[in-house]
C-alpha cells in the first residue's frame, strides 16, 4: 500500500473452472449467465459482472503446483468453494436465467439476511445467487 491507502498496481478478481468441455461451459457463463466472451478457445475467458471466469480442461501437476490435480468436480454432494453471484433482484434473475436454460437445485429461499438459491455449471461446480435483505442493500458504500 502507497501512504494515501492506495495499491501500487491493479488488481482482478478471476475464477478459474475446470471443465471436462470448454465450449459448453463457454456457451453457459455466456449465453445463461450474461457474460461476454474475452477469449474463446483453451483457456476461455468470460468476462462476467465485474470479475472474469476463466475456464480450462484439468489437468497434472506443473512445476509451480507440483502436486495438484485440476479436475472437475468428483462429488457434486461435496463442494469446499463456490463462486458466489451477488444481485439486486434476485426474482428476476432467477427467471432471466431460467428461461435461458439454468437449472437451480431450488427456487429463491429467504435466508436470515438474504434470498438465495443455488445452481450448477454443466461440469457441476456450484454457484450461489443472493440478493441481501440488509438495510442499504448489497452495493459497497463509498
Amino acid at each position: 500500500m502507497t501512504d494515501d491507502g492506495t495499491s501500487p498496481y491493479d488488481l482482478v478478481l478471476t475464477h478459474f473452472v475446470v471443465s471436462d468441455n470448454v465450449e459448453r461451459s463457454r456457451a453457459f457463463y455466456t449465453d445463461v449467465l450474461g457474460g461476454k466472451t474475452v477469449r474463446a478457445g483453451e483457456p476461455s475467458i468470460v468476462a462476467l459482472a465485474n470479475g472474469w471466469i476463466i475456464i480450462n480442461t484439468g489437468g497434472g501437476p506443473t512445476e509451480d503446483k507440483p502436486t495438484v490435480v485440476l479436475e472437475t468436480p468428483p462429488d457434486l454432494d461435496r463442494v469446499s468453494s463456490f463462486l458466489n453471484i451477488r444481485v439486486s433482484d434476485i426474482h428476476a434473475v432467477y427467471a432471466e436465467w431460467s428461461a435461458r436454460g439454468a437449472h437451480f437445485l431450488t427456487p429463491p429461499q429467504v435466508r436470515s439476511t438474504e434470498i438465495r438459491c443455488y445452481l450448477r455449471d454443466p461440469d457441476g461446480h456450484l454457484i450461489e445467487v443472493g440478493q441481501t435483505t440488509l438495510p442499504g442493500g448489497w452495493r459497497p458504500s463509498s
